[in-house]
């Protein structure tokens, strides 16, 4: 203020103390004092309307005006004016009480100098300023806090609102004031802030927390400050906080966190780079699929990590991504373990906000095994087509061997007397013919899934068998030995599907053995106990058979010995192998009910271990090992479009005391049933037959006759021709090729229930 004039409006009605004040200033030096006096409150206010003064000395005691009231009206007309109050010595009281209402200072009569008399004014015009300067700030706060979503209050020491100012949305200051948070908000909302509130009572220590708050059902979040409130004598006295809503922030937070789980939740791999092919975001995924943690992957080149060398699809790939956009496609990708993959990527071009490139963004999603089984697929289908080829030749092949093996059985009946050799060649020819007929069989499970015959049976004459079979004809180089106990347990299976298991785990040996070695089969009596089966899921306690399997050939390699059972999977060269060798085991051994264990050492030779649940009983006998049972003159309808088989049936039967009628098709086997129906005792019908089929042939004998005998025979039939064949009502059904056995003891069954 130095060096400036004061401008100072004197409202006192004595001369006397007007003079004193004037000569009092005039002593000043060091500031020019510009004064006005007036003797009335009037005149104040007149000229407080029309001029501006730095500092008002208010008389309290005027003419038109007495006490506090003058004061009143004064700082009512001028609030931006400090005023200084002018007392006697006996109105000090007064004076005081007027500074509570806003009087900057008082001066008392009698007591002033002139150099009082400035420091006084000069300090009355400073703080007048300060408290214009607060005011303005507080003014600027609330129109702030007025468009701002920031709620501030005061509480005091019992947590009681004391002031409050933008109250939050569903609240207003009435409901608030006088209050405590348990009064306001749900009990637990209520507690947390209450725990807050108190710590910073207790250590006068501010803090700063987010806390979520529901107000009349609607739940919100805030960013709480918290800081204590201190009286003159720095006491703690009661808390002020502001409060902000962050609901908005909160739920976009809350997405984004959603987002990144989803993100790390996907199985894909998902990547980021730079334009300088740098990573920069590498999520759980690709942790997953590649084996590269993120923090090992970020920063890295992508092509580095993920490529053995460059290649013109990645090239092209990232030519396309960048100048169109987006590109997808197939790529070979390498792992941390530098195992080889095939993911289908997708990539896309990222842009800045100025709609620039920036990134490219990577999806892949491992496709290798959906490649392996497509693979596996496409050779499931064309070996399906070749079951489906083999089963049309199966029927054929079927009316083929059928007069082949009831001519190898009727030969020795024919002639007895023949010398050992010629029996030797008629039973070589039966044995083959029998084989050749299980082959066929064997065709027709694979192609069609045709279940095989279950009965007790003792492994020692399969293993027997397959012994003498290898040999005949695997290299000399190869040793065969056989060891079988001569007290070894039955089982219960299928002779065809068991001898099928050992002969593919014996030709498997013998492509082990390209330069000879040994090959031993051998089976034993096993009892699995409590504790062995808890080692091995597919065990359960009791008696097994354990066929094994041994060579000494190149072994198996200890990283693909857990997929060696796998569909299609082989290790010889294409077309050498078809990868079901082992699968075709492992499935009939698990429909046995077994299990298998493999041992094998790189180098030294592989042992396949085969359990079958043992089975208590007699061996069963097969058709083929009863005696033949002759017939009593019946007389049997064969039909058949085959001349061969019509021949050797009528020739079996006819040698065992049955009488015969042959037709050729089914409208003449029609004509001859209802020509002899009263002579014919039985039909042999073939389903296959021109003209008129089988199945329309059995329903137009059945309306001739209901309670006709008919054995329904054929080398091929689906699953849903067998049922429509049931349907029919024939009483026995009789798979070609038959032996003469079977076809008697077949008639025998029939012919019984007329009986």
């Amino acid at each position: 203020m130095a060096g400036k004039n004061i401008k100072v409006l004197l409202v006192e009605d004595n001369p006397g103390d007007v003079f004193l004040l004037q000569e009092f200033l005039k002593e000043v030096t060091t500031v020019v004092v510009d004064l006005m006096p007036v003797e009335r409150l009037s005149e104040a206010i007149n000229y407080l309307a029309k001029e501006i003064f730095d500092v008002i000395l208010l008389d309290l005691s005027l003419p038109d005006s007495q006490g506090l009231e003058t004061f009143v009206i004064a700082h009512h007309q001028a609030k931006a004016t400090p005023i200084i109050v002018l007392t006697g010595i006996n109105d000090e009281t007064l004076a005081i009480r007027a500074m509570q209402e806003g009087a900057q200072d008082y001066l008392v009569k009698g007591q002033v100098t002139g150099d009082l008399l400035v420091r006084s004014m000069r300090y009355a015009i400073e703080r007048q300023r300060a408290d214009n300067a607060l005011r303005h700030s507080e003014e600027r706060f609330r129109v702030a806090l007025k468009n701002s979503p920031i709620f501030v209050y005061n509480q005091d020491m019992e947590l009681r609102y004391t002031w409050v100012y933008n109250p939050p949305s569903g609240l207003t200051v009435e409901e608030i004031l006088g209050k405590q948070d348990l009064d306001i908000i749900p009990v637990e909302d209520a507690q947390h802030l209450i725990t807050i509130k108190h710590g910073v009572l207790t250590t006068g220590i501010g803090t700063r927390e987010e806390v979520s708050i529901t107000i009349k059902d609607t739940t919100r979040y805030y960013d709480l400050t918290v800081e204590p409130l201190r009286n003159e004598l720095q006491e703690v006295v009661g808390v002020t906080c502001a409060s902000i809503d962050i609901s908005e922030r909160k739920l976009a937070e809350e997405k984004i966190r959603e987002q990144a789980a989803l993100l790390d939740v996907t199985t894909d791999a998902i990547c980021v780079r730079d334009l300088n092919n740098q990573i920069i975001f590498w999520n759980k995924g690709a942790e997953t699929l590649f084996g590269w943690r993120a923090i090992e992957a970020w920063g890295k080149n992508a092509s580095e990590l993920l490529y053995d060398e460059p290649s013109p699809e990645i090239e092209a790939a990232l030519l396309q991504a960048t100048s169109k956009g987006k590109w997808q496609g197939e790529l070979n990708k390498l792992t941390k373990n530098d195992k080889e993959i095939l993911v289908a990527s997708r990539w896309s071009l990222v842009y800045d906000e100025q709609g620039k490139p920036k990134a490219i963004l990577t999806v892949d999603t491992d496709i290798t095994e959906k490649k392996h089984l497509e693979a596996q697929l496409f050779r499931a289908q064309r070996l399906e087509s070749i079951g489906t080829l083999a089963s049309g030749i199966a029927h054929d092949l079927n009316n083929i061997l059928t007069p082949i093996l009831a001519g190898a059985q009727l030969l020795p009946l024919k002639f007895p007397d023949a010398d050992e050799r010629t029996r030797h060649l008629l039973e070589i020819l039966e044995v083959n013919a029998r084989r050749g007929a299980d082959l066929v069989k064997q065709v027709l499970s694979f192609a069609r899934g045709v279940e095989g015959k279950r009965i007790t049976l003792q492994i020692r004459h399969l293993i027997v068998e397959v012994g003498k079979i290898l040999k005949e004809t695997f290299p000399k180089s190869i040793q065969i030995s056989t060891d079988v106990l001569q007290d070894l347990w039955m089982v219960s299976g299928d002779s065809t599907q068991l001898h099928q298991v050992l002969m593919n785990l014996c030709v498997n040996a013998r492509d082990a053995m390209p330069n000879g070695g040994s090959l031993s089969l051998y089976a034993e009596n096993v009892l699995i106990d409590e504790n062995y089966a808890r080692m091995n899921l597919e065990a359960k306690e009791g008696p097994y058979i354990v066929m094994t399997v041994s060579d000494t050939g190149v072994g198996i390699a200890k990283e693909i010995l857990d997929r060696i059972f796998e569909p299609f999977f082989t290790t010889k060269d294409v077309g050498k192998g078809t990868g079901l060798g082992l699968s075709t085991v492992l499935g009939i051994v698990k429909s046995h009910g077994g299990f298998v264990n493999v041992d094998s050492e790189p180098g030294t030779g592989t042992s396949f271990q085969v359990y079958l649940p043992a089975v208590e009983g007699m061996e069963t006998i097969t058709p083929e090992e009863l005696p033949p049972q002759a017939g009593h003159g019946e007389l049997i309808l064969v039909v058949d479009d085959e001349v061969a088989i019509q021949e050797i049936t009528r020739t079996s039967l006819e040698a065992h005391n049955y009488k015969t009628l042959i037709a050729s098709d089914g409208i003449e086997a029609i004509a001859l049933y209802a020509q002899n129906r009263d002579k014919i005792d039985a039909v042999l019908m073939d389903i296959m037959l021109p003209t008129l089929d089988g199945l329309t042939t059995i329903r137009t004998l059945k309306k001739i006759n209901p309670l006709v005998r008919i054995i329904a025979s054929s080398g091929l039939m689906s699953d849903k021709k067998l049922s429509a064949v049931a349907a029919t009502g024939i009483n026995i059904f009789l798979i070609k090729p038959y032996t003469i056995n079977e076809l008697l003891l077949s008639l025998q069954k029939v012919l019984s229930q007329l009986h």
